[in-house]
């Protein structure tokens, strides 16, 4: 019963993610590049404040999956760097803690694009 839960708050999250941005599109000017930079940056400065680890605790995957959490994991990286590196840290510390998920994403967009077969639409 407890992995119903987890599934739940992870939904609930992640769908709440999902809400702001909607309103986001709907109610505002902002185009979707904007908000996926707001949404990075949230992550960041929320995750750097160490507010979106209450979230991360709550949400799971909901939290950690969507740009919020990957702008969080930018700056667990960083800080995580800075305190073992030192000021160079600052520096690596975010590309080192997502590298994964950037390599992933290159070979997956890779993949999608040999299957899709992608060009003009002319």
């Amino acid at each position: 019963m407890e992995l119903l839960g987890d599934y739940l708050r992870a939904f609930l999250c992640g769908g709440l993610i999902c809400v702001i941005g909607q309103l986001l599109i709907d109610r505002t000017s902002l185009t979707p590049a904007k908000i996926l930079t707001l949404y990075v940056v949230a992550g960041v400065v929320l995750g750097g404040t160490g507010l979106y680890q209450y979230a991360v605790d709550w949400g799971g995957a909901g939290a950690t999956v969507p740009l919020t959490g990957f702008g969080y994991n930018l700056a667990k990286g960083v800080s995580k760097a800075v305190a073992e590196e030192g000021t160079l840290g600052a520096f690596m510390g975010g590309l080192t803690a997502s590298a994964g998920g950037i390599a992933a994403a290159i070979l997956f967009g890779y993949l999608a694009a040999l299957i899709a077969k992608p060009g003009d639409k002319a």
